[in-house]
């Protein structure tokens, strides 16, 4: 695993670098202002699309407005909102929160422009199983404004289409499925391989049922567990309801500053809070991916844009609301800062060996209290870190049997300088999920087993189903629909792979993650440059007839039952 994780690494740091991540905020900047700020409309207009108010059962499309957009956010509003932020702090610090909320305002006019061209170039030739987004839109847009050019759509559209599987693969799939095994087993001792053969057995029952059962299943799941996570949130920010300022006021400054090491955290520069925010906002709300826009593409409507409206509305949800919630959480706890779990009764030394340093098995106490492969964590003083710009660094280790005996196995060092033990004491690594359940539990022993454990296992559900729809879209378009029952078998199979013991800390995580993210965005941004004109004109006449009062209302909104079961468009 060790050499996996090394060649994940390289990986990661060749498709996530800074320019890419200023790329991606440029592109936000530019529709922003091009759209003139249309996180406005989003939020105004939005909100009474989603209610059913302009709905139509004679309009092209499989599900409703609000079926959709509970389709797409269940592929964002995920484990991501509560695991992703956990790691966005973990590696970043508090200024990465910042740095969200950022890419959150500006996806939100991202979000728009993919959503809006996907509905413009979507197929609808199958009433009951229309097939649209990114791939679709550079198959067929290149060909229209010059026949000669049209391979080279193709070729970006194969390209969409082949990233989007391997994201759906990694941080659509493994990443949930991972977390769900980390905590189940973290609080229930549960062997991530029942873990694994539950969700599995899950999603492919849902996937079975194509674009309409997911619909129906996510318009019923993601409310509902909103709803609760939110409720809970609230109760834990009012027991630490007079730390929230001094949060707030941590999360602006360290966004410009060097964060200082403090326990638990070994500190971090503003290039990494920007970097860890930045990417795990993007890959909380997939704006600049397209993804989503596969699931609007389903919606019953004959007016582009006005879903692009409703799709604008998910960075806004799922980043600067869900996100954020979590973020206060956890900094208001201190569980992101915390003092060692576990003091050594004297320090462990570092022995030099031919390619750094390595640390003898440290003998755990209370056996009972450890479980197999756990993952831990000792902080070092040695050479210069370059990521955070301090000279602390992260050891990682896990607990191992020896006879009967639990011992910490720690990785070795690699470095010139020999590695001193600071802080006086090791901790359990609480990787993503495991974080935030953490934090709650501080407030109420307990609240964070119970709820963090079934939102987990809610979220990851949503969002493992949403991302294998999209995936399979991806399948469809270069193979056709014989592709789709193989792909599910595929994509059901890593549900299982992930939850097996494999992915052990927070880096492996990101890597993961990030070579997902990193390949369908650079696939995506160049459909959204060279067709977001497209878009744009598109978006601003809907404004213009909306303005002059040329649509709707034309009926009073449909009752809840309908809207979530889809009826209200049903012929």
């Amino acid at each position: 695993m060790g050499e996996l994780s090394q060649t994940l690494a390289a990986i990661n740091a060749v498709l996530w670098n800074e320019t890419w991540i200023y790329i991606i905020a440029a592109t936000g900047v530019l529709f922003t202002f091009w759209s003139g700020f249309s996180q406005f409309r989003a939020l105004t207009h939005g909100p009474k699309v989603v209610r059913g108010v302009y709905d139509d059962p004679n309009d092209p499309g499989a599900i409703n407005h609000f079926q959709a957009l509970s389709a797409a956010l269940s592929g964002t509003v995920g484990l991501g909102n509560i695991g992703g932020v956990a790691l966005a702090i973990t590696l970043g610090g508090p200024g990465a929160i910042f740095w969200m909320w950022v890419i959150g305002f500006l996806g939100m006019s991202i979000k728009l422009t993919e959503v809006t061209l996907a509905m413009l170039y979507r197929n609808t030739d199958d009433p009951d199983n229309p097939h649209g987004g990114p791939m679709w839109v550079a198959g067929k847009a290149l060909k229209r404004m010059n026949p000669r050019l049209g391979w080279i759509g193709t070729g970006l559209a194969v390209l969409y289409s082949f990233t989007v599987m391997v994201s759906s693969g990694t941080g659509g799939n493994m990443f949930q499925a991972w977390n769900v095994a980390d905590i189940t087993n973290e609080y229930f001792s549960v062997p991530g391989w029942i873990t694994g053969v539950v969700l599995t057995t899950i999603v492919a029952a849902v996937l079975l049922g194509g674009i309409k059962r997911i619909g129906k299943v996510t318009a019923t799941l993601v409310p509902g567990m909103v709803f609760v996570y939110i409720i809970a949130g609230f109760y834990v920010l009012f027991a630490n309801f007079d730390q929230i300022p001094a949060m707030m006021g941590l999360i602006i400054t360290s966004a410009f500053t060097q964060a200082d090491a403090t326990g638990a955290f070994i500190g971090g520069t503003v290039g990494s809070a920007f970097l860890f925010g930045m990417k795990r906002a993007v890959f909380s709300n997939e704006a600049g991916q397209g993804s989503s826009a596969i699931a609007h593409a389903a919606v019953k409507t004959d007016e582009p844009a006005r879903e692009g409206l409703v799709g604008g509305m998910e960075p806004f949800i799922d980043t600067i609301v869900v996100c954020t919630f979590t973020a206060l959480i956890i900094l208001s706890t201190g569980i992101w800062n915390r003092a060692p779990d576990v003091a050594f009764d004297s320090p462990p030394q570092a022995v030099q060996t031919a390619t750094g340093w390595a640390y003898p098995d440290t003998p755990l106490a209370a056996a009972g209290d450890w479980q197999d492969q756990e993952p831990l964590l000792m902080i070092v003083a040695a050479g210069d870190n370059a990521a955070t710009g301090q000279n602390l660094h992260r050891i990682t280790g896990s607990v191992s049997i020896d006879g009967n005996k639990f011992v910490a196995a720690w990785q070795p060092f690699d470095g010139s300088v020999e590695p001193q033990v600071v802080n006086g004491g090791f901790y359990q690594d609480h990787v993503g999920a495991t974080l935030t359940a953490k934090a709650f539990d501080s407030v109420t022993p307990g609240l964070g087993k119970w709820l963090i454990t079934i939102a987990s296992w809610l979220f990851a559900i949503s969002t493992i189903i949403a991302w294998g729809y999209y995936g399979e879209q991806g399948a469809v378009y270069m193979w056709g629909n014989k592709s789709a029952m193989p792909y599910r078998l595929i994509y059901c199979s890593l549900t299982f792979v992930a939850t097996l013991g494999h992915i052990k800390t927070s880096a492996d995580l990101d890597n993961m993650t990030g070579i997902g993210l990193g390949v369908i965005i650079y696939a995506n941004l160049p459909i959204c440059w060279i067709f977001g004109y497209q878009a744009m004109r598109t978006y601003k006449d809907y404004i213009r007839r909306l303005k002059a009062g040329r649509m709707g209302p034309d009926h009073p909104p449909p009752n809840f039952d309908d809207l979530i079961s889809g009826r209200d468009v049903q012929r």
